[in-house]
């Protein structure tokens, strides 16, 4: 008798917990679907208010200016990186409210002006922000529950602008910490991102999805073509990463001023694209990344592509650099694929995620991301991809606040450090 109070006393306690945490994911969804779809409308808006207008391109110092004014004035010490975010859900804090406002305007005056970057980090850190404060000053949560409703918020906002809720709440429990998934989360995420992703739709936000036209079976030469488009993605995700960290760096060698590297990072963005005759690598490129999709591809597009976003970060423009990611996969994998004797479309869907996967080290979110954008028809093929990606591009990271908690290669636990890595053991979460 008294086991069997114990266990539904057991049994109550659980359904409490599952029940606050699913009125808090939620609550969590709620505040951050809108401000997802609508921070998504907005860059819609901004993008096709700058094909619309080529001068605006000429702005873009003067928005460099604005944006390096308004965070040195109201955030000095944050700079808008994605990295912010991840650093809170370690370290149990919380952004400041600041950060929602900071990177919503920032990221917008970036695509409208056209600076080459992505939407996924900056909702990363709009979500995370206010889902954040929302624990801490309105709820009077305490510093664990504060991180899992960040992380909620995180998973809200990025489904919320993406339309992948499965992908969001994976990738955020996966790209923290490497090799260390914090389940507990996973529910709370997951009905975060479902209540994001249906708020985001009712507001007009289409989800990002595309009809792969080509498919290949998965017999022993295709798979190791596969292997082989991995492989060649795991090397690109070290090049890109390396560039990516590399360019803030000689910015500020050669320009100690920030207002003077916004400016020249401007005005070189404006000379390569009068220079090359086109605006495919301004913005977010969501446009070349559909034709990629269908087949067409330049075969330079993806080294442009990483040269534009390198400049535009850089130079301390604001977006994100995931979408930027899925151009530079997917043009890249239209280009190999043909020859390794893959399809073309099929090849940049691969490359795409495949990418993906090893710029940010997490490939289960790769495959649901996969799964959601492409269907499932291809996925033991997206799987195989990720799988070799995520192996062989060793511990480079697009964040120096990820962590790995576990060797790839069972040798030694490291830590990345801005795109390297390093022997010290990690802190222990």
């Amino acid at each position: 008798m008294q086991a069997l109070q114990h266990t539904l006393r057991s049994a109550g306690r659980y359904l409490l917990v599952c029940a606050k945490w699913v009125a808090l994911a939620v609550l969590a969804g709620c505040l951050t679907g809108p401000l997802g779809g609508a921070f998504g409308l907005a860059l819609n808006g901004a993008n096709t208010l700058r094909e619309a207008h080529s001068w605006l391109l000429y702005l873009l110092p003067l928005g460099g200016l604005a944006i390096t004014f308004l965070y040195r004035r109201f955030d000095p010490d944050g700079g808008g990186s994605t990295n912010q975010v991840f650093a809170a859900v370690r370290q149990r804090r919380v952004l400041t409210l600041r950060t929602a406002p900071l990177i919503f305007v920032s990221t917008v005056v970036t695509h409208l002006l056209g600076g080459s970057s992505g939407r996924e980090g900056a909702a990363l850190l709009l979500g995370g922000s206010v889902s954040g404060q929302l624990g801490q000053r309105l709820l009077r949560l305490g510093r664990e529950d504060c991180r899992l409703l960040t992380m909620c918020g995180m998973a809200g906002a990025f489904s919320a602008i993406f339309g992948t809720p499965l992908a969001a709440a994976v990738f955020t429990l996966e790209v923290v910490n490497v090799g260390s998934m914090h389940y507990a989360a996973l529910l709370p995420c997951l009905v975060s991102a479902l209540t994001g992703v249906w708020i985001s739709r009712q507001m007009g936000l289409a989800p990002t999805a595309f009809a792969l036209q080509a498919a290949a079976d998965a017999d022993p030469l295709t798979l190791l073509r596969v292997l082989a488009l991995g492989a060649l993605a795991a090397g690109l995700s070290i090049l890109f990463c390396q560039l990516l960290h590399a360019a803030p760096k000689l910015y500020a060698r050669c320009l100690p001023n920030a207002y003077l590297r916004a400016a020249a990072g401007g005005v070189l963005i404006i000379a390569l694209t009068k220079l090359l005759g086109t605006t495919d690598y301004n913005g977010a490129g969501g446009a070349v990344i559909a034709a990629a999709i269908a087949g067409q591809a330049l075969p330079w597009a993806f080294a442009l592509k990483m040269l534009f976003t390198a400049l535009t970060l850089g130079a301390g423009y604001k977006g994100g650099e995931i979408v930027p990611i899925f151009f530079t996969g997917a043009t890249f994998g239209c280009a190999v694929a043909p020859l390794l004797g893959l399809p073309a479309p099929l090849g940049a869907a691969l490359g795409m995620v495949a990418l993906f996967c090893g710029c940010t080290n997490s490939p289960l979110a790769s495959i649901c991301l996969g799964l959601e954008v492409f269907g499932g028809q291809c996925l033991p093929l997206f799987a195989l991809a990720c799988a070799t990606s995520y192996m062989l591009s060793s511990y480079f990271s697009l964040y120096h606040e990820q962590h790995f908690l576990h060797s790839k290669l069972h040798i030694r636990d490291m830590r990345c450090r801005d795109g390297h890595w390093a022997e010290e053991p990690p802190a222990e979460d």
